[in-house]
Order: C-alpha cells, then structure tokens, then sequence
C-alpha cells in the first residue's frame, strides 16, 4: 500500500513539475480552446516583427541609342548614350511603435537627383519622409513627403519590371509634401489629403503657393485583382490650373502571367496675365504583360500610347512606344536587358546626322540589386 501511495506522489509531483514549465512559457487559455494536445509540446514561439525594418537597392545601367542621340527618347533618369551611369543607391527606415509609424527613404545619385528636382542640396536624398498615426483600424493619418499614388511605375528599380520609364511616369506626379487621410473598409479604400504643389516640398518663394487636393478610391475585387482611381488637381506656382486623373487596373492570372493598365488624362489652364485660360491637355494608356514562365526569367513588354498634341509637356505630338524587358534573377539580384522602340506621329526624333525622323530605338542593360 506504500508503494502504491508513495508512486502516485511522485507521479503528482512529476505531473506538477511539468505543467509550471509549459504554463511559464504559455499563454493563458480559455477552457473550451483546450483540445487534446500532448502537455509535453509547447506551441512554436510568435515571431514578432523588428521595430526597425531596414530596406534599400543598388542600381547601374548601360545604354546605347541606335542614333547616338541621347534626348530622343525623353522619359526619366535614362537619358544617356554609349554610357555606364549610376542609378541610385536608396535605404529605407522603417519603425513602428503601437499607433504610430515613421519612415525615412533615402537615395543618392542621378535618379534621386531627378526625382527631388525641385529641391537642392542635401535634401534631395530624400525621397521620403513621413510620420503615420493609425487612430483606429480602418483610419490612418499622414503627414510629410511621400511617393505619388498616381500611375502603374515607381520611383524604386526594384519595383518595376521595366528599367526605362514611361511617358505618363515622366510627366505625371512625383511626389506630395502635406497631410493625408486613409480609410479602408473591406474591399474598398479611399485616401484624401491636402499637399503642396506637385513635387514641390516647399513652395517656390515669391510664386503663388496654393494647395492642391489629392484623392484614391481603390477597390480589391480579389487577392488578384485591384483597381485604383487616382485624382490631384490645383492651382500651381505660376497660376495655371492643373487637374489630372488616373486610372490603374493589376490583375494576376496565375503564377506565370499578370497584367496592368494604366491611364491618365490631364489638363492645364495657362495664366494670361487676367485669367486662366481655355485648357490644354495630354494623356495616355499603357499596357503591361508579364510572365515569368520560369522562377529565375520573366519578361514584361509595355506598350505605351501617348499623347501632347497641345505642347502641355514639350512634345507637340503623339507616340506609341513599346519596349521589351527581360528579368534574370537570383535571389535580390535582376539582370535586365531591355530593348525599346518608339514611333511618333511628327518627326520628333533626330538621325545621327541631325536631320528630324519619326522613329527611335535604344537598348539598356541593367543591374539592380535589393535588401
């Protein structure tokens, strides 16, 4: 009879020893969440995210204009020939605490120089700058300097598939310097917010300074479908109105194709000294294919309809350019060869020679590297 008592103790003790150590690195559970699980398995440890993310790439190019003409093809941070040229070396700070955020995104080189163009000096490294403080789930608010929410392309390589950018990238917003309001409710999301002038961190002195109004409705359909409606308008330094709108449709068809729309429609009022008047305007539509038929290769042809008949941009035309970029990758390593053609309705481009034609043609080579 000892024994048996003596062994039921020790089988006690043992029972309690155990259930200490499990209840000291478990969390507290309500009765009718327990299910039959061995006591001698505690679950697997959160994983709790970094208060401090950091993110950045590194980007170079070579390009070769089938025309020895650098300025044919006028899109952004590309406008080179026969040249190895820098693109941007860009770290990004991100840190969360309870409700509040910051983020701090930095470029140097000719890339960050182009997109901070309004700027000078040391703060044209920034390419981002904000403080966000969620009030609640379904509402955030914004206030500082962030990328442009209009358009398909990115400031960042690493982002877009393509290396080159296109004509409605490189004559719509880049970024707004102000405050703004996210709200999301299930599918659907609205963003409004007040800013300064387009690209502009602080108005230009001695020019107008009005602020513009910024907007977003987007709607997720799916994990594989979304739409954004994109809208900035206002009145700008030299007293031209300006009102844009934009449209963006994602849409993922399985693990090896996707494809994105993009159009953009634009107007300006010019000043005549009395009164803004009749508007001009340029717009655009770009279709992006892409497939990735292996998990090292992929290739995305864009195809780009754009339109400045009215001179709005310094074109005084329209075009259709495509271009074709192929994606090698291993691991945050892309390698892209890209070749793009151009086809204008004038004789916009030059010949090597000097003399006008309607068509032009470069080739890049590319290498972007992201952490």
């Amino acid at each position: 009879m000892l024994q048996k008592i003596f062994a039921t103790g020790a089988l006690l003790c043992t029972s309690a020893m155990a259930f200490s150590q499990i209840a000291a690195v478990t969390p507290t559970i309500k009765p009718d969440e327990v299910t039959s699980t061995s006591t001698s398995s505690a679950p697997p440890p959160v994983e709790k995210k970094p208060l401090l993310a950091i993110s950045g790439s590194v980007d170079a190019y070579y390009r070769y204009d089938f025309d020895k003409q650098p300025g044919n093809i006028r899109t952004s941070f590309t406008g080179t020939h026969n040249e190895f040229a820098l693109g941007m070396a860009s770290v990004k700070f991100e840190h969360t605490t309870g409700k509040v955020s910051a983020v701090l995104d930095l470029g140097f080189g000719q890339r960050a120089k182009d997109f901070a163009y309004t700027d000078d000096g040391i703060t044209q490294a920034i390419k981002q700058l904000y403080v966000s403080y969620a009030a609640k789930d379904w509402l955030k608010f914004t206030a500082g300097t962030w990328a442009t929410h209009v358009g398909y392309e990115l400031l960042d390589p690493q982002a877009n598939r393509n290396y080159s950018m296109s004509y409605m990238f490189t004559n719509g917003p880049f970024s707004h310097t102000g405050l703004k309001a996210d709200i999301t409710q299930g599918k659907h999301g609205v963003m409004v917010g007040i800013s300064n002038p387009t690209d502009y961190r602080k108005p230009p002195s001695g020019f107008m300074n009005k602020k513009f109004f910024i907007a977003q409705y987007s709607y997720a359909a799916s994990d594989k479908v979304k739409l954004y409606l994109n809208y900035v308008g206002g009145k700008n330094p030299d007293t031209s109105k300006g009102n844009q709108f934009d449209a963006v449709v994602t849409a993922t068809i399985n693990s090896k194709f996707g494809f994105g729309v993009n159009g953009t429609y634009s107007t300006v009022k010019p000043w005549d000294g009395v009164k803004n008047t009749d508007a001009n305007n340029w717009y655009g539509a770009a279709l992006y294919l892409n497939a990735d038929p292996l998990p090292w290769f992929g290739l995305t042809l864009r195809s780009e309809y754009f339109s400045d008949k009215d001179g709005v941009k310094g074109i005084g035309s329209s075009l259709f350019a495509n271009t074709l970029s192929a994606n090698f990758k291993v691991d945050g390593f892309t390698l892209i060869p890209e070749f793009r053609i151009e086809n204008a309705k004038d004789e916009i481009y030059l010949k090597s020679s000097g003399a006008p034609k309607k068509t032009a043609g470069s080739f890049i080579l590319a290498a972007v590297y992201k952490f």
